[in-house]
């Protein structure tokens, strides 16, 4: 018997379009609040003066919803350094995956971070403004997140066999000190102004440069014996 002999209430239903479901309503509109917080951020305002009626009003969302996803202004904050991170150490790790050679690995991930950077200029502009000030709880995130970017170098860089001479504790330690350059970087990426080539490349190599001497010190330092 075919789908048309069959009576109408047994027939299958067409899909309908309903549209998005609840659960993606409800990321939508996370993902909104987060985008308008980048964006008062973009032009000129510190995080810390943001008010929850502001975020809410540029997302345009009624107040009472913001509570449905984060707790308070605070834990927006958390969730955009919990994003850039996430996203930049994906990112990073497939720079450093096998079969790079370690000169070009250095290089690719300094320009996988610059793109990133440039690409994410307001997410980048609040974390270096929080890293040095804000609450305490977000310098604390931004920290961790420090702490698992040098883990998973640490981590890669022992898979490769690179600087294999060191301890654990001392390839990380060597592994925090190229993410705090990087970081410490970010600044001067952001503040580099558009449409200027030659000193954007020159700002990248000669961020390679301090990459290299750090690693390159690495493998000459003999840490000191506990």
């Amino acid at each position: 018997m075919t789908d048309q002999e069959l009576p109408t209430r047994l027939r299958p239903r067409e899909p309908l379009d309903a549209g998005p479901t609840r659960v993606e309503r409800k990321q939508i509109t996370r993902l909104h609040l987060l985008a308008a917080a980048l964006k008062l951020m973009a032009e000129g305002r510190g995080f810390s003066s943001l008010s929850l009626r502001e975020v809410t009003r540029e997302a345009g969302v009624v107040p009472a919803s913001f509570y449905r996803h984060f707790r308070d202004m605070e834990e927006l904050g958390l969730s955009l350094v919990e994003q850039s991170g996430v996203t930049l150490r994906r990112l990073l790790r497939e720079a450093r995956r096998d079969g790079i050679p370690p000169t070009d690995m250095l290089r690719g991930s300094v320009l996988i971070y610059h793109r990133f950077l440039n690409a994410n200029r307001e997410q980048f502009a609040f974390i270096a403004g929080e890293r040095s000030g804000g609450s305490r709880a977000i310098r604390n995130a931004i920290r961790t997140e420090e702490a698992h970017f040098a883990h998973e170098m640490a981590q890669d860089m022992r898979r490769l066999g690179l600087l294999s001479r060191l301890s654990t504790p001392a390839l990380q330690m060597v592994c925090g000190l190229v993410v705090t350059t990087m970081l410490n970087a970010a600044t001067d990426i952001l503040d580099l102004p558009p449409d200027r080539p030659q000193a954007e490349a020159e700002l990248v190599d000669n961020f390679v440069q301090q990459l290299r001497v750090i690693l390159l010190g690495a493998r000459v330092w003999k840490p000191p014996r506990r």
